[in-house]
């Protein structure tokens, strides 16, 4: 590092990027002791950025320990945002909707909910009007399988501890033990597919779109009434072309291993 680069450097920045940085390999709940040996920081440095971390909102103290807010993901949201996803999305989801006739998504996982940030719309009239920003549950629909699948599993805990898995119809999963069984399904395959878990007479199915470092940081999907296809055909017809389609996104971002994850759909469990 140059003198002129060592003036420019801010060390406080870093100190507290480590600080967060710590949680990810052990957390959820870190001593001012564990930090600092995991961080090589003193544990008085260790305690003004955790305070002051407390007092923006990125840190929360339980006892003598702490751990991550769903803040944090705000961070992680600004770097998606920067990305410019939905533009560099558009294209391939209207060659997606062209080819197979139906209406395309992507979104992103805010805390519980998804977060569409991309629409586009079948050339036909549909039964349902989901526009950019809408908020569904998570556990309910296919993109919020694939977006939670790839949760550690502190972020998974803290997941569950702030999730209400409500009934909105008879076929949604609403148990903690039934939806972790699924999402192990949806990392084996690489994909997720839902039959009216969401709303009765319609069916989908998402695809992970990974960024350079191979984290799902969207999910796109599709979906069909259950009168227009069945779940056997959304799964032989449509998943192989979502699968291909999200790992073009997943490429243009910088993740060169997509196409060895869930390239083929495998028998629904």
């Amino acid at each position: 590092m140059t003198e002129m680069d060592r003036r420019d450097y801010v060390q406080s920045i870093e100190r507290a990027l480590l600080v967060i940085n710590a949680f990810t390999d052990t957390g959820p709940l870190l001593s001012v002791s564990a930090l600092a040996t995991s961080t090589g920081l003193s544990r008085p440095t260790v305690r003004r950025i955790l305070l002051t971390l407390q007092q923006l909102e990125y840190v929360r103290a339980e006892g003598s320990a702490y751990a991550l807010t769903p803040r944090v993901l705000a961070l992680g949201y600004a770097y998606l945002s920067s990305l410019n996803l939905p533009a560099l999305a558009q294209p391939v989801m209207e060659a997606l909707t062209e080819e197979l006739g139906e209406g395309t998504s992507l979104a992103t996982l805010d805390q519980t909910e998804v977060v569409y940030v991309n629409r586009v719309q079948r050339h036909r009239i549909t039964s349902i009007n989901l526009a950019v920003g809408t908020r569904l549950p998570a556990h309910a629909t296919s993109m919020g399988q694939v977006l939670l699948a790839d949760l550690g599993a502190q972020a998974l805990e803290r997941y569950f501890a702030a999730a209400q898995l409500r009934a909105l119809t008879e076929r949604t999963l609403t148990s903690r033990s039934a939806l972790v069984e699924r999402l192990e399904l949806v990392r084996r395959r690489g994909w997720a597919a839902v039959d009216q878990e969401l709303e009765i007479g319609r069916r989908s199915a998402a695809a992970p779109v990974r960024d350079a470092g191979g984290k799902v940081v969207a999910a796109l999907s599709l979906s069909s009434g259950t009168s227009d296809r069945s779940m056997a055909d959304l799964i032989d017809t449509c998943v192989p072309a979502l699968v291909a389609a999200a790992g073009k996104m997943s490429a243009a971002l910088g993740d060169g291993g997509y196409a060895m994850r869930g390239a083929r759909p495998a028998a629904p469990g």
